[in-house]
């Protein structure tokens, strides 16, 4: 029974300290873990074969580590003098073993990573039987402007959408780099001077959802939060309608004030101009500056007119 006493001390600590973690964790939310939108779910599957591919490895290898110091230790008698072979160097079934299970492994999530980095693609669109919203974020210190160019409104810190709607996500900034994440809907986006990106996203269902800048920018960082508001068809669409009736007009005088470092409380704003987007990233384009037009084309510096969908493509990867 001696014998076995180390061994039972370590499964009553292991058993001791699984415990104590269930129970802080018991009931926790992690937003990554339980999502609520269809790329957050393939993107916690594809977080969990990759992590059980893994253990194939190590879990193995973290028993045979207890094992191997237990049946070696010094104070071991029953290791018998024939165990100690101080030449021996090759045996090609284990050599097969402990090379042939990684290769598979490393395989297998290669396989994996090339065909998820296309079916996940940020640019990729959503296949729904509904139209997406489109949305231009522009990341502030320390503040969020979400602007809906086809609905002539726009927000700060606070993203209502409808449910189980594609949301089209067109990403810059106007402040040091940020990073626009909202865990339970999926995907990480920076979001940088002078360059335009895509993200697609949609809620399976209604709730709050928070949202964050996951890259350091400033002291305000902490506080560059919004919240997602998933909301049902019906009160979206009232939404909508109160917002566009809103005293708060975002034009330029408005966004220069929103502008100015700081944190600020979420608002609704009734939208003056639906390439306010454009003026933004185009701040940052130097000798290829746009100058907007009423008729929602761009004139360029060279003389040459642009329509808006074809500037925001020459924006992409600047």
């Amino acid at each position: 029974m001696k014998k076995y006493r180390v061994v039972i001390g370590v499964a009553c600590v292991v058993v001791f300290l699984l415990s104590v973690g269930f129970f802080l964790v018991k009931d926790a939310h992690f937003d990554v873990l339980q999502p609520s939108g269809d790329i957050a779910k393939q993107q916690r599957n594809l977080l969990v074969f990759a992590s059980l591919v893994m253990a194939v490895v190590v879990v193995p290898v973290f028993i045979l580590l207890g094992w191997f110091g237990w049946k070696y230790r010094a104070g071991n008698k029953s290791t018998k003098k024939k165990d100690y072979k101080p030449e021996w160097h090759e045996n090609k079934r284990l050599e097969i073993l402990w090379w042939g299970i990684p290769a598979l492994m490393i395989g297998t999530l290669a396989v994996t990573a090339w065909v998820t980095s296309h079916s996940l693609d940020p640019y990729k669109k959503l296949d729904s039987d509904k139209a997406a919203i489109e949305v231009q974020v522009v990341a502030l210190q320390w503040k969020w402007l979400f602007i809906y160019p086809d609905l002539g409104i726009a927000t700060v810190n606070k993203l209502p959408v409808p449910e189980k709607t594609p949301i089209h996500f067109t990403i810059s900034a106007d402040a040091p780099m940020s990073a626009f994440w909202v865990p339970a809907l999926g995907t990480q986006i920076y979001a940088m001077n002078g360059m335009s990106s895509q993200l697609n996203l949609i809620a399976d269902h209604t709730g709050e959802f928070p949202g964050y800048t996951t890259n350091i920018n400033g002291e305000g960082y902490s506080d560059m939060k919004f919240t997602v508001s998933s909301q049902s068809d019906d009160d979206f669409t009232k939404w909508v309608a109160a917002t566009k009736k809103s005293p708060n007009l975002m034009n330029e005088t408005q966004y220069e004030r929103l502008a100015v470092p700081g944190t600020v409380e979420a608002t609704s704003y009734a939208l003056v101009s639906s390439s306010l987007y454009t003026t933004i990233v185009n701040k940052y384009m130097g000798h290829g500056m746009a100058h907007s037009n009423h008729d929602g084309t761009h004139t360029m510096d060279d003389g040459s007119t642009m329509s808006d969908s074809k500037l925001h493509e020459h924006m992409e990867g600047m």
